[in-house]
């Protein structure tokens, strides 16, 4: 079975033909239980996330700031495993019809097996992965399984890429490219800032590929700004912390749901 890269692509061209910003969310597999996990994917699609990226909890990330962490800290306690993982993208792509990807760090992969990740992945109706740490230049292996599971490889750049790096970095990706709208990790900041539409501005110069914007988005107003420049607005924080802060799971799916109504109303703000 092939995966869903070109679900992704046209759903992203879909957003653009709309005159608007895409609403990507973020969500731990597994958080707060496996279950809750995908309700709480399934919630956030329902309330007008276009993408979902779902995250392979990691005991010691490099991109996520403390509020994932913390989510990811209860998911790994709660026993969560790369088969639930692919659950969550199956069961979450077979309820919406809405790309999912999974957002991931390499050493998880390396150690289950490149091609039997991409090939589970690709069966479970998945769209492709997010890679943070993995470097472009190692990126051979990966790449040649995705391509042939029909998978997606987005590569993150930060506003410390340099121009020619941007370069080698977007002609290796596919699907969108992750911009990292500041220098550090993931977590709701008052402002996105500049950088971050400088960024997208240098990153197009380089590439068709959509652009979108990740770290710090965590309210309609900062969608409505971000929207204003990039292809994708990119949410996740936001949603944990909505998540954390209910006092039951219900709550939480409820507060998710909400919150992506109000993102979604501000990527068509732009």
């Amino acid at each position: 079975m092939s995966g869903n890269i070109e679900l992704l692509n046209n759903t992203l061209a879909a957003a653009r033909a709309e005159d608007r910003a895409a609403l990507i969310a973020y969500l731990p597999a597994g958080f707060p239980t496996v279950d809750g996990g995908i309700e709480a994917v399934k919630a956030v699609i329902a309330g007008g996330a276009d993408v979902v990226e779902v995250g392979l909890p990691h005991s010691d990330p490099v991109l996520d700031g403390p509020v994932i962490q913390t989510a990811d800290d209860i998911a790994l306690r709660g026993g969560i495993r790369i088969a639930d993982v692919m659950r969550t993208v199956r069961e979450a792509y077979e309820a919406t019809g809405v790309p999912i990807l999974v957002m991931t760090y390499w050493n998880p992969i390396d150690r289950y097996g490149v091609e039997r990740f991409t090939a589970e992945l690709a069966e479970a109706g998945g769209a492709g992965c997010i890679l943070p740490d993995l470097p472009v230049q190692e990126s051979a292996l990966w790449r040649e399984h995705a391509d042939k599971h029909g998978l997606a490889t987005v590569f993150v750049v930060a506003p410390s890429s340099q121009d020619a790096r941007l370069a080698t970095i977007t002609a290796a990706g596919s699907g969108f490219v992750y911009a990292a709208s500041l220098m550090g990790v993931t977590g709701t900041r008052a402002s996105v800032g500049a950088q971050a539409q400088e960024l997208v501005g240098r990153t197009r110069a380089t590439t068709e590929l959509p652009v979108c914007v990740g770290l710090g988005v965590s309210n309609a107003g900062q969608a409505a700004e971000v929207a204003g420049f990039a292809d994708g607005v990119i949410v996740g924080s936001a949603f944990v912390k909505a998540m954390l802060d209910a006092p039951d799971e219900a709550a939480g799916l409820d507060a998710v749901r909400s919150l992506a109504g109000e993102l979604a109303q501000g990527v068509r703000k732009r």
